[in-house]
């Protein structure tokens, strides 16, 4: 049962109330984004706004940052009516946002990133040197290391989200809004971030978090309101609600969140590899093999070697029994895999395309393709509308863009796609990344099922929740190889954080 105090302000007093959404709604066509939601944040918290996708969390931040103009309702900032015509004036007004994807020059470096648009200048010209003495400052001030010349196209994501923070910091944003901040970070990453948010909320200045992670909320926010279907369903101080009761509010359901898949039955091996980039494993048909490491240990480049987006120089990669090592990506996919790569805007879809384009993708060669190899657009929307119903995309229509789509949605579309191709090999990278609690669930289910169908599956994953819920093994990667192999059983929390540390080894 969800709680919704009295008043919106129940628990804020006014004079203490830094932004106030006051009944705003925002339609789209055949959607009613935002129906006449209140959210109030006061200064020197940290403020969770959480919701499945598609729930009406980023419109509602779009407006709150000038970058959407609602159809109704009203914006306050400290207690002050305010229309913004764009993200100029919320900055203007002390608002900034880290959006989802990251929007920095990749050719500049840091220093020229943090400062752009409000330069210190000298004889009109950009003063770099103040510059990258402004930037070395707030870094250390707000314990966000970063190298003031280093080039934004080098940096790891941990660091490009830093810099966008600083970005904020240095225009003097007294709201911080960070949209789904920990989707790219490793829970290491995560934990030092909240570390800054807790101390930047200690000094007066205010944090909208969204997010979909209840541990994150739980551990790291002061209040949370929750949206379901663009309404708001609870208004909670943290302290005095549960994941239980969290997870309820988003869904509309009550969620096991505690859940154990049963254990995988392996047949045959499907996947073998020795020797490339000097690791050796085998994925077998029917079990899913989970590797955990920290983001930059190898998996990444690992998992491109397989997929033939990245040479391989050494060793021998064999699917069901072919040598691909050199195939090309077609042949690899016509041979038996499939892949859920970690990017899934840049590499796993074309942004631009129809929801049913993309859908198609894969399947266009064979699956949907007439005798004359041509597509028919009727075949198009009946494939897609057939994976939107089976894996719950949520979008207007199958010729919505893709790009158009929220990123769980997104992600859904990618693993409904390679899920739909019953390939013997499934690689998937980052499965539930910036998805909401109820679609995680039925990721998770449809990962089991194809497995359980004598798939074989190997996962890269950052959460070691998900890693231990879903894998029939473990592989932990360390400084590039496998430094251990573990059971189902044996794959504690305990021991898998002491190898991902390289404290604790044990090879496979």
């Amino acid at each position: 049962m969800t709680r919704l105090p009295s008043s919106p302000d129940e628990t804020v007093g006014p004079e203490e109330a830094v932004v106030e959404l006051t009944g705003i709604t925002k339609r789209y066509p055949g959607t009613l984004a935002n129906d006449a939601v209140d959210l109030t944040v006061r200064s020197g918290e940290i403020h969770a706004l959480m919701g499945e996708n598609g729930a009406g969390k980023s419109t509602l931040m779009s407006v709150l940052y000038g970058e959407v103009r609602p159809d109704a309702g009203t914006i306050r900032i400290g207690g002050r009516e305010v229309r913004f015509s764009g993200p100029s004036d919320a900055i203007g007004a002390g608002l900034g946002m880290v959006h989802q994807s990251f929007r920095l020059f990749d050719s500049l470096t840091v220093a020229e990133n943090v400062v752009f648009g409000a330069e210190p200048r000298r004889r009109g010209l950009l003063d770099h040197a103040a510059a990258r003495r402004r930037v070395a400052g707030l870094a250390e001030e707000h314990g966000l290391p970063v190298d003031p010349d280093a080039r934004v196209a080098t940096l790891p994501v941990g660091v490009r989200q830093r810099v966008e923070i600083l970005r904020l910091l240095h225009r003097d944003a007294r709201v911080l809004i960070l949209d789904e901040p920990t989707a790219v970070l490793t829970p290491d990453e995560a934990g030092r971030l909240f570390t800054v948010l807790k101390s930047l909320a200690a000094r007066g200045r205010s944090v909208v978090l969204v997010t979909h992670k209840l541990h994150e909320v739980l551990a790291g926010t002061d209040r949370v309101t929750v949206l379901r279907d663009g309404r708001v369903t609870a208004r909670l101080r943290t302290r005095d609600t549960t994941a239980g009761e969290l997870a309820e509010a988003m869904t509309g359901r009550r969620v096991d969140l505690d859940r154990v898949h049963p254990p995988g039955t392996p047949g045959p091996e499907v996947l073998t590899v020795t020797g490339v980039r000097g690791v050796d494993l085998t994925v077998r048909a029917g079990e899913i093999v989970g590797i955990a490491g920290v983001a930059g240990n190898g998996q990444s480049e690992l998992v491109e070697a397989l997929a033939g987006l990245r040479p391989v120089d050494t060793g021998r990669i064999e699917l069901a029994g072919q040598d691909i090592t050199h195939a090309p990506p077609a042949r690899r996919r016509a041979a038996g895999l499939a892949h859920i790569p970690e990017d899934r805007a840049a590499v796993g879809t074309a942004p631009t395309a129809s929801v049913a384009d993309n859908l198609a993708m894969g399947h266009h060669r064979r699956r949907l393709a007439t005798r004359r190899g041509l597509l028919r657009p009727a075949v198009l929307r009946a494939h897609a509308r057939t994976l939107i119903d089976r894996f719950g995309i949520r979008t207007p229509s199958p010729a919505t863009p893709a790009g158009a789509l929220s990123g769980g949605n997104l992600q859904k579309l990618l693993v409904g796609r390679e899920l739909a191709h019953e390939a013997p090999l499934l690689l998937v990278e980052q499965p539930t990344r910036g998805v909401d609690i109820g679609a995680v669930r039925h990721i998770h289910d449809q990962l089991i099922a194809h497995r359980d169908a004598g798939h074989a599956v190997l996962l890269v994953s950052a959460e070691l929740s998900e890693i231990r819920a879903l894998s029939d093994r473990v592989l932990v990667m360390y400084e590039g190889r496998i430094s251990a192999s573990y059971t189902r059983d044996e794959a504690d929390e305990r021991t898998l954080g002491l190898a991902l540390a390289g404290a604790e080894a044990r090879p496979a």
